[in-house]
């Protein structure tokens, strides 16, 4: 199998029904995918697998042939807002024990500048908290992702205001 972890294209050789989180712990030594439950329910593994977060204890590696897969390794690397989101976390304390911060802080990558509150418990939805009662980890999210960001009205947005103006 052919697949990209963390930006490097890799060949790996594992059992049919090898599980991600194994492959990328054992084979890869990326241990920052905790395995908290292995079943799918607590999110400490949660890893992007082409853009879309997953838990990688309920995934075959087989089926991550040919895709891009981004750790919470990976992620701190390639994107600023990872590092913003694990200083965030420590900042405001959104991280505890630490189980589950690494797959708050993957799922979280998913997340658009100037989202809502709600945006941000929808996307950490299926990631457990043992230690912080979540507030803690929402004010993390929300203090690390930027702004909307505020710039000129678009061309179309001209137009409705200008029809909107002429119509009073």
């Amino acid at each position: 199998m052919i697949v990209t972890i963390n930006g490097k294209k890799r060949r790996l050789d594992v059992p049919p029904m090898a599980r991600l989180l194994d492959v990328l712990r054992e084979d890869c030594g990326l241990t920052g995918t905790k395995e908290g439950c292995g079943e799918g329910e607590c999110g400490a593994c949660t890893v992007l697998v082409d853009g879309v977060a997953v838990d990688s204890c309920l995934v075959p590696a087989a089926h991550v042939d040919g895709c891009k897969v981004v750790t919470v390794e990976g992620a701190a690397a390639a994107k600023r807002s990872a590092r913003a989101l694990q200083n965030a976390f420590v900042e405001h304390g959104g991280a505890q024990c630490g189980i589950c911060t690494p797959g708050m802080i993957v799922a979280a990558c998913t997340l658009k500048a100037g989202c809502s509150r709600d945006e941000i418990k929808r996307a950490l939805a299926g990631n457990l908290c043992r230690c912080t009662g979540y507030i803690s980890i929402f004010n993390s999210v929300e203090a690390a992702l930027p702004p909307a960001r505020k710039g000129p009205p678009s061309r179309l947005a001209l137009r409705r205001a200008n029809a909107r103006a002429r119509r009073r």
